[in-house]
């Protein structure tokens, strides 16, 4: 398949090298920044360019992994008589409904991962959520999800929202959880590194449980005499205290929860 990538940040430099992998020719890679696009572009093969109005007409989908806000700017120009083209977004809280008015053939190509461009990925384990404004560009999507990915599953736009958040709990506020802990090590010369076993003990468990039912720790039976220590410890740093507070209060109800139904 001719395809052009719009964007040339994290997700477009994993997605490219996959699609390329998969035998998928990359006719051309679109970014703002002239350096990005001739980097990406020199790994891929393809031609780079830095100004919408020199994307052509030779691919026949066009991949569009550029961020939230510069997503609506970029549609008008790139759509604008590519009736007979595909257009896929790849963004998790953006409706499919941001295509309306500028393209005929439209959809959702959303591979739920944590991407950087110094890290590759394997991309055959990532799960892909694609939607379509029809029942042919739905199919093509999962064709072409299928060619990179073992994980492929139709959703709406209301729900990936849903997942998107699931997944800023799940990724960015974990990742959060971990330089909040790693800066409270090195104030006393502790290395984050040894808390790789429990992180690894954690997730290994989430995997084989429900998280609710592995949840440890003084906040699940509310131990009000550690939590008032430690929340004391960070007295000098009111919004964490606050985080730490509402955190615990958050795991003891959702645990409490837990444990009614269990006994119903």
């Amino acid at each position: 398949m001719d395809i052009t990538l719009i964007g040339a940040g994290n997700l477009a430099v994993n997605l490219g090298k996959a699609l390329l992998k998969a035998g998928h020719n990359i006719v051309q890679v679109y970014s703002r920044t002239e350096e990005s696009a001739a980097t990406l572009a020199r790994i891929l093969d393809a031609e780079p360019v830095n100004r919408i109005s020199d994307v052509d007409d030779t691919a026949s989908v066009y991949i569009i992994a550029v961020k939230d806000s510069a997503l609506a700017s970029l549609l008008p120009s790139l759509c604008m008589n590519r009736g007979d083209k595909t257009f896929l977004h790849t963004a998790g809280s953006i409706s499919i409904d941001v295509f309306d008015g500028m393209a005929r053939n439209y959809g959702v190509f959303y591979p739920m991962q944590t991407f950087s461009k110094e890290r590759e990925v394997d991309f055959s384990v990532i799960p892909c959520f694609i939607e379509g404004s029809n029942d042919a560009v739905l199919t093509a999507a999962k064709e072409l999800a299928h060619t990179v990915s073992d994980h492929v599953y139709d959703l709406s736009s209301d729900g990936r929202r849903v997942l998107h958040l699931a997944a800023v709990f799940a990724s960015n506020f974990v990742n959060h959880c971990f330089s909040i802990s790693s800066e409270l090590l090195s104030g006393c010369g502790i290395p984050f590194d040894v808390m790789y076993p429990l992180i690894d003990e954690v997730v290994a468990k989430a995997r084989l449980m429900r998280p609710v039912e592995a949840q440890t720790g003084p906040a699940v039976r509310y131990d009000v005499n550690v939590i008032s220590r430690q929340a004391e410890m960070l007295s000098s740093e009111p919004l964490l205290r606050n985080i730490y507070e509402d955190m615990s209060r958050s795991i003891h109800e959702m645990s409490e929860r837990q444990r009614k139904d269990a006994m119903q």
